[in-house]
């Protein structure tokens, strides 16, 4: 089944769906487009993931639209909080009517003859396939597989009586009231669960195989509550904004810069909410900060949690699973009713569509990212791809803002293709996430884009660098190149 041709794609109607479409109303009003996505909602991860206590782990006034204030008082939102933000934001935009439900995409084939991408998706709902064109494509996937999150083979594990559980698929009718539960995990979604479930479950065990770092935030920003009363609401939005992008760069910076004093104050936090009994080996991790993404938690309820002793942390290894829980190298053996494996994601770029460009596969393990948005040789296409010590909307905007103005360009130039060239090979062996050293990037670095070895082809992760680059500096710059369709066909000939 064919549908209407439009002027873009998007893939995917999570946050970088929503918001991309948001930014294609806003600044090209004139062009058309439709969204593909799998699920039956929109909403993206805020749709799929349902476990206890989800919320976000960047705060609301970043993660929010440039151009939708968020006025809620809460600084990590809920997830329900953060899906009808997304909801309220595309009715707002009539982006509803644009979004096709139900469709996996399969593959993505570009033609230069026809300045053309061709999508072909099913309908899971009943086997039929769909196939999709459009002017230009726009990734939107977000960055792991939904199907299944990553999860180790334990020893032993089909050996335990209990119930094990993934929290990309945490089963709305599970009870734990009453239960031992054990969280394998260390990271945000780890940190989230264990003071959500304490005091309704017997105990909750965090089982961790290394520390990470914990920064505890106020669940309320008091100061944003009562500007938004006296002041126009963008007002107060943009302004806190702006401090909250401020002092993300500076705790990323001074966390590079100047490692062992974040460590040390990060750590004094921590000693100070735990309490000075408290054993902080826990809370000590060989690595310094932001070596790997560190995680909020809102007025330190995961603090709170373990010093009120409703929950537990353990640092130990695996050994194996047994009937009634884990025995851990150490000879320890954690009591179990339910083992939570919140052991990380299963990282994708672009879902698990096969994409080809005139006949020919693109393995964008072997490419580089173009201003952090556009893959190198691959015609009128981007990906959304937040980031790592920031906001991930903070991407969205400034790639939306882009895709505008490079729409408008190309119209104002009466050409049909753009595509990066990099002429100078700038391409490095390690990945375009080599920064950051988390389990999640590095059982995947192999499989991403390539870092470059300068601009525009290096992705720096620093929104303050990236926001004139893709919002202010000429589109024509050099790098991307252009084309009319047919030129492609002309050039072939005379080179044959």
């Amino acid at each position: 089944m064919a549908n209407p041709h439009v002027d873009v794609l998007i893939i995917g109607a999570g946050v970088s769906g929503i918001g991309t479409a948001c930014h294609l109303q806003r600044g090209c009003p004139d062009k058309s487009f439709a969204i593909l996505e799998r699920r039956d909602d929109i909403g993206g991860t805020w749709d799929l993931f349902r476990y206890p206590g989800i919320r976000s782990d960047s705060d609301m006034y970043t993660f929010g639209f440039d151009f939708r204030p968020w006025k809620e008082p809460k600084i990590l939102a809920d997830g329900s909080s953060i899906k009808s933000y997304v909801q309220a934001t595309a009715d707002e935009y009539d982006v509803h009517r644009h979004i096709n439900f139900g469709l996996k995409v399969e593959s993505a084939e570009w033609s230069s003859a026809d300045a053309c991408w061709t999508v072909t998706a099913v309908r899971e709902a009943t086997g039929e396939t769909e196939t999709f064109t459009g002017s230009f494509l726009m990734g939107a996937t977000g960055y792991y597989r939904y199907d299944e999150g990553h999860k180790p083979d334990f020893p032993d594990e089909d050996k335990f009586k209990g119930t094990i559980i993934h929290p990309q698929h945490w089963p709305e009718d599970l009870d734990y009231a009453g239960k031992k539960v054990v969280v394998i995990g260390s990271g945000a979604t780890a940190v989230t669960l264990v003071p959500a479930m304490a005091g309704t479950a017997e105990k909750v065990t965090m089982l961790q195989r290394s520390p990470g770092y914990i920064i505890s935030l106020p669940a309320m920003d008091k100061i944003s509550e009562a500007l938004y009363k006296v002041l126009p609401d963008n007002l107060v939005y943009r302004m806190t904004r702006a401090r909250n992008v401020a002092m993300q760069r500076v705790i990323y910076n001074t966390s590079q810069r100047f490692p062992g004093f974040m460590k040390w104050l990060l750590q004094r936090g921590a000693r100070r909410a735990l309490g000075p009994d408290f054993d902080m080996r826990h809370f000590e991790p060989d690595y310094n900060p932001w070596d790997e993404r560190m995680c909020a938690v809102p007025s330190g309820d995961l603090f709170k949690a373990l010093r009120s002793g409703e929950a537990d942390i353990v640092t130990d290894h695996i050994e194996r699973f047994t009937e009634t829980g884990i025995r851990l190298q150490s000879g320890e053996e954690l009591e179990a009713d339910i083992i939570i494996s919140a052991t990380g994601l299963d990282v994708r770029l672009l879902g698990d569509l096969d994409l080809t460009v005139d006949g020919e596969p693109v393995d964008i393990s072997e490419r580089v990212l173009y201003k952090a948005t556009m893959l190198e040789g691959v015609p009128n296409a981007a990906i959304i791809f937040g980031y790592i010590n920031a906001s991930w909307t903070l991407k969205v905007d400034i790639v939306g803002q882009y895709l505008c103005r490079l729409l408008k360009h190309m119209d104002e130039q009466g050409v049909d293709i753009a595509v990066p060239r990099d002429h100078e090979d700038c391409r490095e062996q390690s990945s375009a996430l080599d920064a950051l050293q988390s389990g999640y990037i590095q059982r995947v670095a192999h499989k991403l884009p390539r870092q470059g070895s300068k601009a525009p082809w290096r992705m720096t992760q620093d929104y303050k660098t990236d926001r004139p680059i893709l919002c202010k500096e000429p589109i024509d710059d050099g790098y991307l190149e252009f084309e009319r369709a047919g030129d492609h066909q002309v050039k072939a000939s005379r080179a044959a």
